[in-house]
C-alpha cells in the first residue's frame, strides 16, 4: 500500500494536469509549469514520474482500475452465469460511467485537441474489449478474431457516443440508444455465433 504522502502528490500532479487541459493543449503542458501550479518540485515529480506521459497513463490507469472494480460489480449483480451479451453491456455500461463521472478528464480526449490522450484513450478501452472478446470466444464462437470484433465494436460505439455528445444528448438516453444497437448487433449473430 501506498503512503499517504505520495498517494497525496500523485493526486495533485493528476489533478493539476487535468485543470491545465481546460486552457493548454497535452504537447503545450510543460513539467516546470506542471510542478509550479501544483506547488511540487520537480525532483518530486521524476520521483514518481518519468515524464507527462507516464502522468497520463496513471490518470487513465485509475479509470481503469475503476471500472474493474464496477464491471465485477454488475457481473455479480445482473449475470452471475456470464451471459456474453449481458457481459458486453455491463461493460459498455462501465466505459460510460467512468467517461462521464470523469468527463472533466475525458472531455480533453478528443484527436485535434489531444491526439496523445486519445490515442492512449482509445487504447485502453482496446485493451479492455479485446480482452472481453477473448473471454466470450470460449463460451461462444466468434465468426472473426477478438482484434476485429473490437475495432468493430469500439470504432462504431466511439462515433455513436461522440455523435450523441455532440447533439446534446444526455447520458442515460446515450447510454439506453448504445446499448441497444450494441445488443441488436450481438443477438443478431453477424460477429458472435451462440
Amino acid at each position: 500500500m501506498e503512503d499517504k504522502r505520495i498517494t497525496r502528490t500523485k493526486q495533485t500532479l493528476k489533478q493539476t494536469m487535468i485543470k491545465m487541459l481546460a486552457d493548454s493543449r497535452f504537447e503545450q503542458i510543460s513539467i516546470k509549469q506542471l510542478c509550479e501550479i501544483a506547488g511540487i518540485s520537480r525532483v518530486t515529480f521524476y520521483t514518481h514520474y518519468n515524464d507527462k506521459y507516464d502522468l497520463a497513463e496513471d490518470i487513465f490507469s485509475d479509470m481503469q482500475d475503476k471500472g474493474r472494480a464496477e464491471f465485477s460489480r454488475l457481473q455479480n449483480t445482473n449475470n452471475p452465469d456470464g451471459d456474453p451479451i449481458i457481459s458486453y453491456c455491463n461493460l459498455l455500461d462501465c466505459v460510460l460511467t467512468i467517461y462521464y463521472s470523469n468527463y472533466e478528464f475525458f472531455r480533453h480526449t478528443l484527436p485535434d485537441k489531444n491526439p496523445y490522450l486519445s490515442f492512449s484513450f482509445y487504447n485502453y478501452v482496446m485493451k479492455i474489449v479485446e480482452s472481453l472478446t477473448e473471454k466470450v470466444s470460449k463460451s461462444v464462437k466468434p465468426k472473426y478474431s477478438p482484434r476485429k470484433i473490437t475495432g468493430f465494436l469500439c470504432y462504431g460505439l466511439c462515433g455513436f457516443v461522440n455523435e450523441s455528445r455532440a447533439a446534446g444528448c444526455p447520458l442515460e438516453s446515450i447510454r439506453t440508444e448504445t446499448r441497444e444497437i450494441l445488443r441488436g448487433i450481438l443477438e443478431s449473430g453477424i460477429l458472435l455465433s451462440r
